[in-house]
This record gives structure tokens, C-alpha cells and sequence, in this order.
């Protein structure tokens, strides 16, 4: 890495290897998905380029001990149809406005205020919960992880088949353990903080995810920003900014606390934790299928917060109220953080963890117009004002003239050949890319 001494490439390659992020291809871990079924979200395709897994004896492939024979004549073709798609996808004559005029562009706008809204409704059902004296922050969350191993393990098992998947839980079950329990604990530290502290602290504190974010993804992922991508991600923290001012002009966001120190600091141990989580899942989704990634994280996740429900909220059980409308609002905050869960890799994908952290920010401005209908709150005029600085600052974020935007990630080697070819990767586009143009076709020849 460029202008990095001696010392500190030796520690970010220790931590990779560590991690299994350093030297890895996709054949030789499993990362790379060589057939259409291979991620559920991948579109379907007649072409024999992304067709390459098959069956010939004498050949196996070391594929988390599976029987699964691969053809490198096909492989080859694929990687040919990849780079030629690359090739001309970023060849193309581009403006500053290029990338806003693709689909990409308008679609993570869109899921981006989606999960907002899904933050803002889990807030809402949060503080409905609290109105009765229902504090269960841990044992609340338990039911979103039991959702997702629901819905997405017997995907995964229809997918992989039961012996791959033990395959894949002996072989890197630790690391999906440790992305589980980064979740698990950002969510409650988080959550935790605000007993303590008054909420405009604590959502100040939380702008050091998106630092987290940015650091982790420069020195572990090697993602070069542009200066235009730092100032798009500082005036969207402008923005936030003007949205605490106005709550705290106000006064709906400020207030007392009980200890102002203990909730600050588990407000800052809670963002940096929601920021490794994002870098780390951006990483798993960019190389593995959504329903593996999303199928692990729901059972140590639910593994990992039963224990801590467990431990921790038994207390909270006693004075809390139980009739059908907490029944109503724990479904309701359950299937938002479900949906929330499940619309995430995809953003990842197609954009970055720092795009989708800084996405989030515009969650407090749809909190106030929950608000405004549900507790009575008054919009500050700031708000208006500090929303239109959040999107611009995303529109800014873009500027960069690149059509593939951050969908191509450098940490998945030339031509992206350690990657999924899943839905919203630059690795699929560039397969539709070479078909489009008929270039798949002249790969798979010349392979």
C-alpha cells in the first residue's frame, strides 16, 4: 500500500490473515459463486459463462470439502467475460452526471431511506415498549435473529446441502461468530447508552461509526477515497448536525441524564462496533451468497443475545407490562429490523458500508415526522434544511464519474475474481455488460 512504513503493512497483513481477508481466492475458500444458483438474489442468465460448476470424475474441487467439480476451461471463460465487461463498462465516455443517471444510483437512494424508516418504525415501537415500562432491549432483539435463521437457514441448506454447510460451520464459523457478535453488542451497547445519557449526546457519539467505517475500510480493505467523497461525507454529517442543533434549540433532544460518562462511553463503544460490523459484512456479502451471510448471522446471533436476554434482562421481566399491544409492537419491531436485515447486503453491495452508515443519518429526520403525528412533536425549521443537506451530501458522495460507483471492490482482486456474481455486484453487471455487447460469447471461444 502506497506511502504505508514498513511496520504498519506488517500489521494490516497480520490482521488479514488472521481474519482470512489476506491471499484468498474464491475456489480455494468457496467465496465465489461459479453458478447462477449460487446466490438466491443472482439474475438468471442463459449464458454457459456464469455455468461453470459441473461433474467430472478425477477432478475435485476443495470447496469446504464437497464433491463439487469445477471446469477451468469454463472458470476461465467467466474471468474473460468478467474482464471484458469491466473493459467496457469503464471505457465508456463518462460525466460527472453519469452515475446519477444510472439505476444504481436512484435504487441506493431508495433502500437507503427504506432503512431509515425502518430504523425510525424499530425506534418508534422501541419507545412505545418504554411507555409501559417494557425495558427487554436484548430479549426484544432475540426474535428479529430467530426470524432470520428462519427464513434464510433452510434457503441456505436447500442451496449448499447439509455437508457443505457443516463444511462451512467447521471452516469458517468463527468469522461469521465474530460478525454475529460485533451485531449483537453494537445493538445493545447502543441501546444501553441511552439510559444513561440524554439522546443528542449519545447521536452525536454516533458519528464515530462512519469514522470507523472510513479507517477500517482505507487500511484493511484498501478503499482509496476521493476528496469529493470526504466532503459529501462531512456535509451529510453537517446536515445531522443541524438536525441535533434544532432538537437542541428545542429542547426535545437534550435533557437530563443519569451519568452522562458511563452512557457516553457505551455510546462510543457501540458506534465503533456498528462500524466494524458494517465493514465486515460489506466484505461477506461482496464474497459470499446474501442467504449464507444473513443465515449465519441470525443463529449465533440469536445464540449469542439469548444468552445476554438471559443474563441481563431477567430483571427487567418483572416490572415490565404484558397484554396484546406489546405483543403488537414486539411483531412490529421484529419485521422492521427483519426487513432491515435482509434490504442491508444489497446497499452494501451496490454501494459501500460508509454509503450505508451515511444513508442512515437521514433516519432522525423521519423520526421527527413520526413524531409529529405520534407524539405531538413541532418541527423545527432546521429540519427541512438539514435534510436537503443529507442528500446532497449522498449526491456529492457520487461525483466521482466512476459508473460502477463503489459496487467494485478493490479487495476482490483483478477483475473481481474473488466475488460473488450476485445481484448488485460489479462483478454481475460486467457478465450483463460482455453479454449485452456480445463479448461473452467471443471469451468463451477464445477459453
Amino acid at each position: 500500500m502506497p506511502g504505508e512504513t514498513g511496520l504498519l503493512q506488517t500489521l494490516r497483513d497480520h490482521i488479514l490473515a488472521t481474519l482470512g481477508l489476506l491471499g484468498q481466492t474464491a475456489h480455494a475458500q468457496g467465496y465465489q459463486s461459479l453458478d447462477a444458483n449460487a446466490d438466491i438474489m443472482v439474475v438468471e442468465t442463459s449464458s454457459p459463462a456464469n455455468e461453470a460448476a459441473f461433474t467430472k470424475p478425477g477432478t475435485e474441487d476443495d470447496n469446504y470439502g464437497t464433491t463439487t467439480f469445477v471446469s477451468s476451461s469454463s472458470s476461465d471463460a467467466e474471468a474473460a467475460a468478467v474482464a471484458a465487461g469491466l473493459s467496457e463498462l469503464e471505457s465508456r465516455n463518462v460525466h460527472w452526471y453519469s452515475y446519477f443517471l444510472t439505476i444504481d444510483f436512484w435504487l441506493i437512494i431508495a433502500l437507503g431511506q427504506i432503512l431509515s424508516l425502518c430504523i425510525t418504525a424499530t425506534n418508534t415501537f422501541t419507545s412505545f415498549l418504554a411507555g409501559v415500562h417494557t425495558n427487554i432491549p436484548a430479549f426484544q432483539t432475540l426474535f428479529n435473529y430467530a426470524l432470520l435463521t428462519l427464513i434464510w437457514l433452510p434457503i441456505t441448506l436447500r442451496q449448499h446441502g447439509p455437508r457443505k454447510w457443516a463444511s462451512i460451520v467447521l471452516r469458517d464459523g468463527w468469522k461469521y461468530f465474530i460478525l454475529s457478535f460485533l451485531d449483537v453488542e453494537g445493538n445493545y451497547f447502543t441501546v444501553l447508552a441511552y439510559k444513561y445519557t440524554n439522546i443528542l449526546s449519545a447521536q452525536l457519539i454516533n458519528f464515530w461509526s462512519i469514522v470507523c467505517v472510513v479507517t477500517l475500510s482505507f487500511f484493511l480493505l484498501r478503499v482509496r477515497y476521493r476528496w469529493l467523497q470526504i466532503a459529501g461525507i462531512l456535509i451529510c454529517c453537517g446536515g445531522m448536525g443541524l438536525l441535533l442543533a434544532s432538537d437542541h434549540i428545542t429542547g426535545s433532544n437534550g435533557g437530563p441524564a443519569s451519568d452522562m460518562l458511563k452512557g457516553d462511553l457505551f455510546a462510543l463503544l457501540g458506534a465503533s462496533l456498528y462500524g466494524i460490523s458494517n465493514v465486515f459484512e460489506e466484505w461477506f456479502v461482496s464474497k459470499r451468497p446474501v442467504y449464507e451471510v444473513l443465515s449465519f448471522l441470525g443463529i449465533f446471533g440469536a445464540c449469542i443475545n439469548g444468552v445476554q436476554a438471559a443474563i441481563f434482562d431477567r430483571s427487567s421481566f418483572d416490572g415490565a407490562t404484558w397484554n396484546g399491544k406489546v405483543a403488537g409492537w414486539l411483531v412490529g419491531y421484529t419485521l422492521c429490523l427483519f426487513l432491515f436485515y435482509s434490504i442491508a447486503p444489497l446497499i452494501l453491495r451496490m454501494g459501500s458500508a460508509a454509503v450505508f452508515d451515511v444513508n442512515l443519518l437521514t433516519a432522525n429526520f423521519w423520526s421527527v415526522i413520526i413524531g409529529t403525528r405520534v407524539f405531538g412533536y413541532v418541527v423545527h425549521w432546521m429540519y427541512p434544511i438539514a435534510f436537503v443537506l443529507i442528500i446532497c451530501g449522498l449526491v456529492i458522495y457520487f461525483l466521482a464519474g466512476s459508473i460502477l460507483g463503489d459496487s467494485k471492490k478493490p479487495w476482490l482482486g483483478d477483475n473481481q475474481k474473488d466475488g460473488v456474481a450476485g445481484i448488485g455486484t460489479a462483478k454481475l453487471k460486467a457478465l450483463n455488460a460482455a453479454r449485452k455487447k456480445g463479448l461473452a460469447g467471443r471469451a468463451d471461444g477464445q477459453a
